[in-house]
């Protein structure tokens, strides 16, 4: 587990070394490494689209962040002395978003819709979606994480995504909402599009839930399975822990108690649920059907999940948490909406009279 995956220092071009829960990599590595990621993705897209218009801007993309690294020593920049954290964390949400939105964009294609849409699509989703999933989160946590909080340091603590911190359910509600008014502005049919994003929703998920891993948050109760895990002390599991009680840790203090790893039994079941709406997109009977299954499914395994999670208490006076209690209301809604659909498919279908093939 690392909250800071890796650390890019600018003393040495080449430089190479883990230094206690750190991994420090010297800028070269970095661009390296950048130019490499770049290069593949690039491939891809000539592969996919064939337009050198498209690839051509997307190279001046790519083409920001190696330049700034390389500008930071230069220039002397403050960044120069301490290194730049890159967040395991961020960086699992930033490999979720753009592989769920490459495969989102392949698939819009078999139904006869632009890829581009899917790319502007999501910046749609995107900041609508954090503002929504990061709401929700305070919400839930508002003493621990802005109590006692005044003037910049409550900003901060408000805007700390790089700390980690959102709920996915606020996400699909700030993402919904964006995606509605994209669908408005642009003509295009709800449903269809929400069927076209709804198994890369999964994918992403997956990989922020390694992310949550990496961080400390969503942590599990305390277990004695073999693949028990135990969080290190910079973490977030650590510090939870330790305002409930030093009885909650290990002997020697550094490590927590082990703990079901429910970060990647989350994460398992959401690459799977992704794997099968996008098998059943292929063979969805109507426009809708694709969501509604995910909002069936979805809501099934997350209340499970919750029963041995250990982050959050129950509300509104039962032992059920937030999010079981939001999983109850959409695994319903999720019903209504497929039969409301299917009975609107079936009365869609043209009537054959008798003897008439």
């Amino acid at each position: 587990m690392r909250k800071v995956l890796l650390r890019i220092v600018f003393d040495q071009l080449w430089h190479f070394q883990s230094v206690g829960n750190e991994l420090l990599i010297g800028f070269g590595w970095a661009i390296a490494l950048w130019l490499v990621i770049a290069a593949v993705a690039l491939g891809v897209m000539w592969k996919v689209t064939r337009d050198s218009k498209q690839v051509f801007s997307s190279l001046l993309f790519w083409s920001i962040i190696p330049t700034a690294i390389a500008m930071i020593p230069v220039l002397g920049l403050p960044l120069a002395h301490d290194g730049i954290p890159v967040f395991g964390y961020g960086f699992m949400m930033f490999v979720g978003f753009s592989t769920g939105t490459f495969l989102a964009s392949r698939r819009a294609q078999t139904v006869g819709m632009n890829p581009d849409v899917i790319w502007d699509l999501m910046m749609w989703l995107l900041i609508p979606g954090i503002i929504g999933a990061r709401i929700v989160y305070l919400l839930q946590n508002w003493n621990r994480v802005l109590g006692g909080k005044q003037g910049l340091a409550f900003v901060k603590s408000v805007v700390a995504l790089w700390d980690g911190g959102i709920v996915f359910y606020g996400c699909i509600i700030g993402g919904v909402a964006g995606l509605l008014v994209f669908c408005r502005r642009n003509k295009i049919r709800p449903l269809q599009l929400l069927d076209v994003i709804m198994p890369s929703l999964f994918v992403g998920l997956g990989f922020g839930r390694i992310g949550c891993f990496l961080y400390g948050c969503c942590f599990g109760a305390p277990c004695e399975l073999p693949w028990a895990v135990q969080f290190p002390s910079d973490s977030m599991t650590y510090q939870v822990l330790s305002e409930r009680g030093l009885q909650f840790l290990s002997a020697d203090q550094q490590l927590t108690i082990p703990l079901h790893p429910t970060q990647i039994y989350s994460s398992i079941l959401a690459f799977a649920l992704g794997g099968l709406l996008s098998w059943y997109f292929r063979r969805r009977p109507f426009e809708g059907a694709v969501l509604a299954l995910g909002w069936i499914i979805y809501p099934i395994n997350r209340f499970v999940l919750e029963i041995i999670r250990d982050d959050e208490p129950g509300r509104l006076g039962t032992a059920f948490t937030f999010s079981q209690l939001m999983s109850i209301g959409l695994f319903i809604s999720g019903c209504v909406l497929m039969f409301v659909l299917q009975k609107k498919h079936s009365a869609a279908k043209p009537v054959t009279e008798p003897g008439k093939p």
